[in-house]
């Protein structure tokens, strides 16, 4: 075992990090011992630095949770302060799986760490930068964090991940994931853009991917909810849940089942003005945060569906504010805009969103649009190494709009008419912001990925779950249809059961 290691070790020294993949490669090696993952902070690549390597044992007992399995914990930096973390099974299945982060990340983050427990070797990172979720001053006169964010760091980080795999195991990983959800979801778009060689397999979960069209609705929606800079609600929870009882009123049955959500909000045409309760002040806030974001040259995002209105982690966080729990601005995308507009788009931390007026908004973004954004539809590395994207989004998420990502799957298929053989997005009914909501948001998305990328067992339906409580029973559970598929009540059996409906 030592042998086997020095030998891997030596490899390492004098090789760059790993960039490729073996497919079909030896049988998968016996599990390094503890002694071995202590030797790991002896590795030194270029421009890297293992800091930690410590053996973990199993969580004897534990049936829950998101690390169970016994693993060596690798912790190091990359460059100047790109951190990761990297778990590696005792049990390996011979694949890598890394995982994405939320917001303007800030700390390692992996939220697909649980893989571990399935025998991945499974990393995260910090993407070059220390700092909350919503805030984004570490990028303010600092380039390199700012491209680290956009798109390096998770690129660096993924190599070096393979290669402590390789040295570790004495094999490289046969496969090779990524999963997020938001930020996450955005970062997995840009790897399948930039580094198509990276991963066989991503799954991206309500992708913030044009983050400077995100940032234009933000503001826009800052200046519509919280106009001169006030930080009471314009728009009240309690109006809130007022407006939802409206929606649902009118539209829940749309499509032939009455259960608190709806298929595809776009079917639902009731008017803003036809809303009551409201006073003159609220309607026209309404009206502007429902609409497209435009310029005098067009739109520069779309406008956000009916749902999610009434629920605390909805609007109120996100859109029309609330009071939450460490939150200090008064909301979500008052906070993300501005933090964006601030740090990344002007270089000014005293810039003001209540004076924006979006007439130079393209020549203002441009720069910032060329290293985050992962919105271009041009797919075609990624789909000639036959790789595969599955894409989901919430519809009554009032973080990032799921127009923006229905958007842009037909932006894909209108480019490529045979887009389905590679991709394919689902849309969840009832979803908030990466999962909760009244809809079920629970997906076997790793089953999902595995399946397609080694099987060739393409996503034709999906079952989402819907538990009472964490952990708890489930109570509800529905189909996914590859959009823009949706699932019809067949007319007989209970609406909480997915085997009483057809995808059409």
């Amino acid at each position: 075992m030592k042998k086997r290691f020095l030998v891997a070790l030596t490899v390492v020294l004098v090789a760059r990090p790993f960039q490729g993949r073996a497919i079909g490669g030896p049988e998968r090696p016996a599990p390094p011992d503890h002694a071995e993952c202590s030797h790991l902070v002896m590795l030194k690549f270029p421009d890297v630095k293992v800091t930690e390597a410590t053996a973990v044992p199993a969580a004897q007992g534990a049936t829950t949770g998101a690390i169970r399995a016994a693993h060596c914990k690798v912790s190091g930096v990359i460059g100047a302060e790109i951190k990761f973390t990297l778990l590696l099974p005792n049990e390996w299945n011979g694949k890598f799986f890394m995982g994405g982060g939320g917001g303007f990340v800030g700390t390692v983050q992996n939220s697909a760490q649980s893989t571990v427990n399935l025998g991945y070797a499974t990393a995260g990172t910090d993407t070059g930068h220390q700092g909350g979720a919503v805030d984004a001053g570490w990028a303010l006169n600092n380039i390199e964090r700012r491209v680290n964010f956009g798109y390096l760091a998770v690129h660096r980080t993924a190599d070096v991940a393979k290669s402590i795999v390789l040295s570790y195991y004495g094999s490289a990983s046969t496969r090779s994931y990524f999963s997020g959800c938001s930020r996450g979801g955005g970062q997995a778009m840009m790897e399948a853009l930039r580094y198509p060689d990276d991963f066989d397999g991503v799954v991206a979960g309500a992708p913030a991917m044009d983050w400077t069209g995100i940032g234009a609705q933000f503001i826009k929606d800052a200046q519509a909810a919280f106009p001169a800079g006030a930080s009471a609600p314009l728009v009240t929870p309690d109006v809130l849940k007022s407006i939802d009882a409206q929606i649902m009123a009118a539209c829940d049955a749309l499509d032939g089942v009455k259960d608190g959500t709806m298929e595809d909000p776009r079917r639902c045409t009731l008017s803003v003005d036809k809303m009551t309760g409201l006073t003159d002040a609220q309607r026209i806030a309404l009206k502007k945060i429902y609409s497209e974001t435009r310029a005098r040259d067009g739109v520069l995002f779309p406008g956000q569906p009916y749902g999610g209105e009434g629920e605390l982690q909805g609007w109120p966080a996100w859109i029309t504010g609330a009071p939450l729990p460490g939150q200090t601005a008064p909301s979500l995308r008052v906070g993300f805009g501005t933090e964006l507009f601030k740090y990344f788009v002007f270089n000014d931390p005293a810039w003001d969103y209540t004076k924006y007026q979006f007439a130079n908004f393209r020549k203002d973004t441009e720069l910032t649009a060329s290293y985050l954004n992962s919105n271009d539809p041009k797919l075609d590395a990624f789909k000639a190494k036959n790789h595969k994207v599955i894409m989901w989004h919430g519809w009554a998420d009032a973080g990032l709009s799921p127009l923006g990502t229905t958007e842009f799957y037909e932006q894909v298929e209108a480019r490529d008419p045979n887009a389905r053989d590679f991709f394919r997005l689902f849309m969840l009914p009832g979803v908030l912001h990466c999962g909760g909501g009244r809809g079920p948001d629970t997906v076997d998305w790793v089953s999902a990925i595995v399946d397609w990328v080694e099987h060739g067992k393409a996503p034709d339906r999906l079952v989402a779950r819907k538990a009472a409580t964490a952990g708890g029973a489930i109570e509800r559970t529905r189909p996914l249809c590859p959009y823009p598929q949706h699932a019809e009540y067949t007319g007989t059996g209970s609406t909480d059961d997915e085997r009483s409906f057809v995808c059409k």
